[in-house]
């Protein structure tokens, strides 16, 4: 596969007051063609600026980054043309439709009217097209937005936060488009905070952390590189669970104490555990292995609690440059 995206070093320092922030600490990132990439990290730790500096709306500080093969923001006029995105929050003109809205895009960008109908169609919002924005939801709103990036049929799609205001039948129908986008062969960048669904989505993730790549690779191989050992274990009395944490350390174990169960790393025979407690007249109702998923890791990498949305201002640059390529949802 060929990199659809690539940044190396890229450093965006802010000056204050307060003294010098560094945004971004020699950021590198790299996305494959056809990949559905999921963007991480916590509040604060440079995705936005991240976006925003890759589609020209910030003046990095130092480092690469090239879109399709071509430096940007050299040749950001040449591949803005293929390229789809929304960063934060959208804001459409109330008292126009969902199909003026977009057919406004599309003469701005010298794009085929019927390449309007189509994406109305893709994000579900063909039946209330002649409604005026203003009658929307959230949700609704966010499906404008993605239609808006996909209008160019674009070859990256940039999406970040869009599943914001979406109910959970909305973030499936978002899951299933962008499935069906990457199997067309788009190569999409996917922001979001709502963990299992990038889990579920993404055949790729890069995480940031202040500033910095803390990890990047295929879905698979992270969750196997931070897998572990550890099994759970429920017993049939909950008040044993001290007496028999202390006897899983006496073989070796380390355990941790649960409101329900114990946590227990180190025994390399699940049998063991269950001969030792048995015993001590103690019985094990439920003995599984604990399973790593993308939250867990997250945690483990940034040390951060994941949020579940944002609360964002809305930024007019964003919205102000390269028209078509801008928007952000799905559900009624």
């Amino acid at each position: 596969m060929s990199a659809v995206l690539e940044i190396a070093g890229l450093q965006k320092t802010y000056r204050s007051r307060k003294g010098v922030r560094k945004a971004l600490d020699g950021f590198d990132m790299v996305v494959e063609a056809g990949q559905v990439d999921g963007f991480l990290g916590p509040n604060g730790s440079g995705k936005t600026t991240t976006l925003r500096t890759l589609l020209g709306l910030i003046r990095p500080n130092g480092g690469r980054m090239a879109i399709l093969g071509q430096e940007v923001p050299r040749a950001l006029p040449e591949v803005s043309k293929q390229v789809g995105a929304i960063v934060e929050s959208p804001q459409f003109f109330g008292n126009f439709s969902a199909h003026d809205t977009l057919s406004l895009l599309a003469d701005a960008g010298g794009i085929e009217k019927r390449r309007v109908v189509e994406v109305l169609e893709l994000v579900g919002l063909r039946d209330r097209s002649k409604d005026r924005v203003k009658t929307y939801s959230l949700g609704m709103k966010q499906r404008l937005a993605v239609a808006s990036a996909l209008l160019k049929n674009p070859k990256l799609l940039i999406l970040d936060e869009p599943a914001n205001g979406l109910d959970p039948g909305g973030i499936r129908e978002m899951r299933t488009l962008m499935a069906d986008l990457s199997a067309s062969g788009m190569t999409v960048l996917l922001s979001s905070h709502i963990l299992g669904e990038i889990q579920l989505i993404c055949d790729s993730v890069t995480v940031i952390s202040a500033g910095r790549r803390v990890a990047a690779g295929s879905v698979s191989d992270i969750l196997a590189q931070h897998a572990t050992s550890s099994v759970r274990v429920r017993l049939e009395a909950v008040a044993d669970l001290t007496a028999s944490a202390a006897a899983l350390r006496d073989i070796g174990g380390q355990v941790v104490v649960e409101t329900d169960h114990l946590t227990v790393t180190g025994i390399a025979q699940p049998s063991a555990i269950t001969r030792t407690l048995a015993g001590r007249g103690v019985y094990v109702s439920e003995l599984s292995p604990v399973s790593v998923d993308l939250e867990s890791v997250f945690l483990e990498l940034t040390g951060t609690a994941p949020v579940q949305g944002e609360n964002r201002q809305v930024d007019q640059s964003a919205l102000s440059a390269a028209a078509p390529a801008q928007g952000g949802g799905w559900g009624r």
